[in-house]
């Protein structure tokens, strides 16, 4: 399956990594990481929404620091909405839209759909070639992924789809985007092989390890995830309380991250992939 080609962008001056990051160690307003520094980050899901219920408020803190986002979209989420009314065949051309105007809100203006079918999404090595693609032509430093296990604890947090995007994407990274013998058609397509340096996988415990853990403060952009969310009209226009249900998860994860009383935060897990 052939994705749609994202605009090629001018490199950007590189910036910290830590871009709002605070370590375990860390937990004041500032931080003064700097050990390594990127340009480009690539955010794979599985459906339109997904990033801006999950970490839209960090792409905002990214972007603002002038970094280079690309957002890959696995389907167009032609099975969501919430009003019968509207006709199933539009529902793609829909969300693909109102993923476009919530992305302006967090300053990303390059996005890749792939056109998945919604609700069917398995791990193929269709699906893995695509994603290597895509990687290779966004050439990121970091690529953001969803959890690729399901969380016995949250339903909603395990969408089927949501685990198949995130295993995709780990594989797409390692091995297939990174071996120039991997799907050598890639190559004849002009696509070199490309190493991502680090994936940040979405709202995953750090676990044993707490130096992998990357807690981003999004307090100062909070505002601007909840615009980008109320973009996607066809699946929270009917939701009463969103910005308090969002607020609490946020807030809860700057509790556990020991951040000041009143931050918010959106929380990750980092793998070294160099």
């Amino acid at each position: 399956m052939e994705p749609s080609r994202p605009t090629r962008l001018p490199r950007a001056a590189p910036v910290p990594d830590h871009c709002g990051v605070i370590d375990d160690e860390q937990r004041t307003a500032t931080d003064d990481r700097s050990h390594t520094r990127i340009e480009r980050a690539l955010v794979i899901a599985a459906h339109p929404d997904d990033i801006d219920f999950s970490c839209s408020g960090t792409v905002a803190v990214w972007s603002d620091a002038g970094v280079a986002v690309t957002y890959c979209l696995v389907t167009d989420g032609d099975a969501g909405g919430f009003d019968p009314a509207v006709p199933r065949s539009e529902i793609a051309g829909i969300r693909r839209a109102e993923q476009r105007a919530a992305a302006a809100h967090v300053g990303v203006e390059d996005l890749v759909f792939l056109g998945y079918p919604d609700g069917r999404l398995t791990v193929t090595l269709e699906l893995r070639r695509d994603l290597a693609r895509v990687i290779r032509q966004v050439r990121p430093d970091r690529v953001v992924v969803q959890r690729p296990v399901r969380d016995l604890a949250s339903m909603y947090g395990s969408h089927p789809d949501h685990t198949a995007a995130g295993e995709a994407a780990l594989c797409a990274v390692y091995p297939d985007a990174r071996n120039p013998y991997a799907f050598p058609e890639l190559a004849d397509e002009g696509f070199a092989a490309h190493t991502v340096e680090e994936v940040w996988v979405i709202e995953e415990a750090a676990g044993e390890d707490p130096s992998a853990a990357r807690d981003v403060d999004i307090t100062a952009t909070f505002d601007r995830k909840m615009a980008a969310l109320r973009a996607h009209e066809s699946q929270t226009a009917h939701m009463t309380g969103l910005e308090d249900m969002i607020g609490r998860w946020a807030g809860a994860q700057a509790k556990r991250a020991r951040f000041p009383h009143g931050a918010l935060v959106e929380s990750f897990r980092a793998l070294d992939t160099r």
